[in-house]
C-alpha cells in the first residue's frame, strides 16, 4: 500500500515540471471514430483532456466520426464511397454527415466532458462554427476529382478559440467548414485538425488513433520509435522502415512541423491514458515529432 502510494508521488512528481513548462500552452487534439467506437478508451481520453484543462494547459478537441457516419448512412440505404481517402459527399451523404457529425456527435462529446467535470463548448453550425473553407480539388492523371461537398479549410476564427481557451474552456470543433456563401462542407478531420493547431500557434497537436506511434517493426508493438526528426523520418523512409500507408502519416506531421507548430504526437488511444502519458512523462507512450536541431 505504501509502495503504491510512494509510486503516485513519484509519478506526480515527474509531471510536475512537464505541467509548468506547458501551462497556458495549447494543444489540439484530433479524435478520430476508432476510439468513438470503444466507450473505456473514449471515457478516459476524455478525462485525460479534463485533467490537462484543470493543471492550466489549454486543449482545443476536433473530432471526426467516420465510423457513425458509415453506419448511419447504412440505416438509411446508402453505400460509404471513398476517393483517394476522402468521403464522396453528395447532397444527401451530406445531410447525414452534418447530423451524425456537427451536431449528436459534437454535443455528446461535449456533455461527456462536462460530466467528467470539464467546461466545454460546441463550436457547430447552431452554435459557432469557426472553419471556413473552399471545395477540394483533387486530381488523377490531370483530370479533376468530383468529392462533391468536401472541403479544405481555409481560415480558422482563432479569437473564439482563443477566448474559450482563456475562460478555461475546452472548445470541441467538428470536422467540418462553412463555404464562403454559407454552405457547409465535409472536411477530413487530420486536415481539419492540422489547420486548427496552425492557426492556433499550438505547442503540440496529438493525433489520437488505434496504432501506437511509428514502429521499426509492424509486427512487434515494443519497436515503437519514441521521436523522430525530419531527417531522421528521411533516413527511415530510405531505409524502408517507414513505408506504405504510414508515409502519407508521417508526411503531415512533418508539414505541421514547418507551418509553426512545435511538437507533433501520435498516440493509440486505446491505451488508457495515453495522452497523459505522452505529455507528462518523459518517456511517452506514442511517437513524437521535433525539428531537427
Amino acid at each position: 500500500m505504501i509502495q503504491d502510494a510512494m509510486n503516485k508521488a513519484d509519478t506526480l512528481v515527474e509531471a510536475m515540471g512537464w505541467i509548468s513548462m506547458f501551462r497556458d500552452k495549447t494543444t489540439v487534439i484530433k479524435l478520430g471514430g476508432s476510439v468513438l467506437d470503444h466507450p473505456d478508451s473514449l471515457h478516459h481520453l476524455l478525462l485525460d483532456i479534463c485533467f490537462m484543462s484543470v493543471v492550466g494547459m489549454r486543449p482545443v478537441l476536433v473530432h471526426g466520426g467516420g465510423k457513425r457516419i458509415n453506419q448511419a448512412m447504412e440505416e438509411a440505404g446508402l453505400q460509404p464511397r471513398f476517393i483517394k481517402g476522402r468521403r464522396y459527399t453528395d447532397q444527401q451523404t451530406l445531410a447525414i454527415v452534418q447530423r451524425v457529425l456537427a451536431e449528436e456527435t459534437n454535443q455528446f462529446l461535449a456533455g461527456q466532458l462536462e460530466k467528467l467535470g470539464g467546461r466545454a463548448m460546441t463550436l457547430n453550425f447552431t452554435s459557432t462554427p469557426v472553419l471556413e473553407g473552399r471545395k477540394l480539388t483533387l486530381d488523377e492523371d490531370g483530370q479533376p476529382l468530383d468529392l462533391g461537398f468536401v472541403g479544405e479549410v481555409t481560415s480558422v476564427d482563432r479569437r473564439v478559440i482563443d477566448n474559450l481557451c482563456y475562460a478555461g474552456q475546452i472548445p470541441v470543433i467538428p470536422s467540418m467548414c462553412l463555404d464562403e456563401d454559407g454552405g457547409v462542407l465535409n472536411v477530413n478531420a487530420d486536415s481539419a485538425a492540422m489547420a486548427v493547431a496552425e492557426a492556433l500557434c499550438a505547442e503540440k497537436l496529438v493525433f489520437v488513433s488505434d496504432i501506437p506511434g511509428v514502429l521499426r517493426d509492424v509486427n512487434d508493438p515494443s519497436s515503437r520509435i519514441a521521436s523522430l526528426t525530419p531527417s531522421k523520418v528521411q533516413k527511415l523512409v530510405a531505409e524502408g522502415v517507414i513505408q506504405g500507408g504510414m508515409i502519407p502519416k508521417v508526411e503531415a506531421c512533418l508539414s505541421v512541423l514547418k507551418r509553426g507548430v512545435s511538437k507533433v504526437h501520435i498516440v493509440d488511444g486505446r491505451v488508457r491514458h495515453s495522452l497523459l502519458i505522452e505529455i507528462y512523462t518523459t518517456d511517452g507512450v506514442g511517437t513524437q515529432f521535433v525539428r531537427d536541431l
